[in-house]
């Protein structure tokens, strides 16, 4: 999850002094560059997860620094570090109520600090780091692709994962990140990360496959449901005109299962697309599990096709509503009387629509096997 606020504290706390005053909640930010700033000019030229060093000279006044923050905030810039005991003595209240209340991490090193040297080492720490998550990514698309050529990435995951214990994939689309070029992926691909909370060592993030995969290693269900949910929550309200779509796999155990959850998770998100809902989780897929699975989608939309046909036919050249009644149909077991309050229609037309639906068929859909061949096709063809 690259070089995070967390990170930074564990090196620069007793090094630079460096204190975390505010803003507790987004300590898993990861950085991805450092910048010197006094005053708000460059902000609008952020793409995410800058960190942003300031003297202060610019922001003495509480406005100016409340208004600092702000910017930063809503340009997805990962924290900011003051130098204080010169231009600023203390750090306004309301710019701490501002980053508490909006997990936004505000940290302080003193005065007598070189910031030139602190940022050449964190920079440093930041570029190794990045290139450390790409080697682990490359790793984890290989266990993808190559499962059982466990030499292609054990040795590069043994020293960030648990790789006998469990694995729990989540994707994300926004239905066009393969059309977009990598500046604009990138940019959005940093905002997501600083909302995905309380994921740092025993996670991992990254773009593949025209989707951005989570990696979840060794957590409870239930940890992860919470990441997820307040991710989901997070990216609702912080990029309201975007919609985000995340599927996420059942939990496998072992490396080179990670295989089988991805895939899973692709099923989920493909479904979360078709439906438009934001969050699809694998195990509440029913038998859509199966279904979505079925790497060949022709061969299931030619299986759909030669049960439905003629319904659909029907339909398209009377517009009679037919499959709509069929689906009713199986859905409620053959209750005319459950189909009739779904409905809202009297039973006598129900008890005539299905006459016209079994002679169109030819056949009764009285036997197991048939209620379960058309139950499959319904369900395909929603896909």
């Amino acid at each position: 999850m690259g070089f995070t606020i967390e990170d930074m504290l564990v090196v620069a706390q007793n090094r630079y002094k460096m204190e975390m005053v505010a803003g507790n909640g987004g300590w898993s930010n990861s950085i991805s560059w450092l910048l010197m700033l006094e005053d708000l000019t460059i902000i609008h030229n952020f793409t995410g997860k800058e960190l942003a060093v300031t003297t202060g000279l610019g922001f003495q006044a509480e406005a100016d620094m409340l208004e600092l923050v702000e910017e930063l905030n809503a340009h997805s810039g990962s924290g900011l570090i003051v130098n204080t005991g010169y231009y600023i003595k203390e750090i306004p209240q309301s710019v701490k109520d501002y980053c508490n209340a909006n997990g936004f991490p505000l940290l302080t090193v003193p005065w007598e600090i070189y910031l030139a040297d602190l940022i050449k080492d964190l920079t440093i720490r930041i570029f190794v780091q990045s290139t450390t998550d790409e080697q682990i990514s490359e790793a984890l698309i290989h266990a993808i692709e190559n499962p059982e050529a466990r030499d292609l990435y054990n040795r590069e995951l043994l020293p960030y994962f648990d790789l006998d214990g469990t694995f729990q994939v989540a994707l994300i689309s926004t239905g066009d990140l393969d059309r977009m070029d990598t500046v604009e992926r990138k940019r959005i691909a940093y905002r997501l990360q600083l909302y995905l909370t309380n994921l740092t060592h025993n996670g991992h993030f990254f773009y593949y496959d025209s989707c951005f995969v989570i990696i979840m290693n060794a957590m409870r269900e239930e940890e992860c449901e919470e990441i997820l949910e307040a991710f989901r929550e997070r990216t609702q309200r912080k990029i309201p005109d975007r919609r985000v779509y995340i599927g996420v796999s059942d939990q496998v155990k072992d490396i080179e299962n990670l295989h089988f959850a991805f895939k899973r998770a692709r099923a989920a998100v493909e479904m979360a697309l078709k439906r438009e809902e934001s969050l699809m989780y694998f195990d509440t897929m029913g038998l859509y599990r199966m279904l979505y699975l079925v790497e060949d989608r022709k061969l299931l939309t030619d299986l759909s096709w030669k049960f439905l046909a003629p319904v659909i036919e029907y339909d398209r050249e009377h517009d009679a509503g037919y499959l709509e009644t069929l689906e009713s149909y199986l859905r409620n077991g053959g209750s005319i009387k459950a189909m009739s309050e779904e409905l809202f229609i009297h039973r006598n037309t129900i008890l005539y629509r299905m006459a016209n639906i079994k002679k169109l068929l030819g056949c009764s859909l009285e036997t197991t096997r048939e209620r379960v061949e058309y139950t499959v096709a319904c369900l395909i063809h929603k896909m």
